[in-house]
């Protein structure tokens, strides 16, 4: 199980390669939202994601040998981006299986950096990228369902506590479960008393529904303009820690999914995707309250949108 040692050491492995990102107050968005707003601007990260940080925590845990065969990933944007870019940089053969749904601004980053891609189903990704590790020996970078990646994810919750000491709530998107549990493992080993809520996406809520159950469920698999966050079951290795380390995990309907991605770049001035807003959409449905005095930092996970299609929400 990753501990808050797995996520120091992480945030040593990696730090040198990527970008510290802000926190920025956003003091015009309090009186909406409740709370005193900050947010954490991932979308401003090498990549414009913080997929980069768990992908740069797995390659650099592998050895020469294993990265020599070459990797595979499944994804559905960000951290195909993410992988492709680590790639690059050591000098690695890499290939993404996306999603056929992907948006095309995450498939022509990918293919820029130079990585082949492959797509596919959603529910398809895993075997077809499984057949590439048993033909070509590829190594498998997973996107969430790994303790590197989680650790490496934890590195944002570790930089959000140093950077606002006095932070009360981290809210952040959930899909297989990588980011919500590892910042909150990392931000918790920095400051117990933090509170970190996930929101997901009411048409594909795997984990309040798993939480609920107590074990993992598997949903149908649904489409959502939070494009980033179409996962349909928890992640195995991610289910116990939310469990552990998260306090809460709200939804998020599509109509509120869409006004905070408005509401962000209209009112907050910030470029991010759908997926990113999602926990401010779960405050403006009223699916979580804030008290006035709390300081509450939004994580905004990536920003790899069209600037005409946020216009069109």
């Amino acid at each position: 199980m990753v501990t808050a040692q797995d996520v120091a050491l992480a945030k040593e492995r990696i730090g040198k390669y990527l970008y510290e990102t802000p926190v920025i107050r956003l003091q015009n968005l309090d009186e909406t939202l409740g709370c005193q707003v900050y947010v954490k601007a991932e979308n401003m990260q090498k990549t414009h994601s913080f997929k980069l940080r768990g992908a740069l925590n797995k390659f650099l845990s592998l050895t020469p040998d294993q990265l020599a065969k070459g990797v595979v990933a499944v994804s559905s944007g960000n951290h195909g981006i993410g992988v492709a870019y680590a790639a690059k940089m050591l000098g690695v053969k890499a290939t993404v299986v996306l999603t056929d749904t992907a948006p095309e601004i995450k498939i022509n980053e990918i293919k820029g950096l130079g990585a082949e891609v492959l797509l596919c189903e959603l529910n398809s990704r895993q075997a077809l990228a499984q057949s590439l590790v048993d033909k070509y020996g590829y190594i498998f970078i997973p996107p969430y369902d790994d303790e590197a990646i989680i650790a490496g994810q934890g590195t944002c919750g570790v930089e959000i506590v140093r950077q606002m000491p006095d932070v009360d709530v981290i809210m952040t998107p959930v899909s297989g479960g990588g980011l919500v549990s590892g910042v909150a493992i990392g931000a918790k080993g920095e400051k117990p008393s933090v509170k970190v809520i996930g929101a997901e996406p009411a048409v594909v809520a795997r984990y309040s529904k798993s939480l609920e159950a107590g074990e993992r469920v598997s949903l149908p698999k649904a489409a959502s303009l939070a494009d980033a966050l179409l996962v349909t079951q928890p992640g195995q290795n991610n289910f116990p820690l939310v469990q552990k380390y998260v306090d809460q995990v709200v939804s998020t309907s599509e109509e509120y999914i869409a006004k905070a991605a408005h509401f962000l770049s209209s009112e907050g001035k910030i470029v991010a995707e759908p997926a990113s807003s999602i926990t401010i959409g779960a405050v403006l449905e009223g699916n979580i309250r804030f008290e006035p005095e709390q300081k509450v930092c939004f994580l905004l996970s990536g920003g790899n949108t069209e600037l005409s299609f946020l216009a069109s929400l």
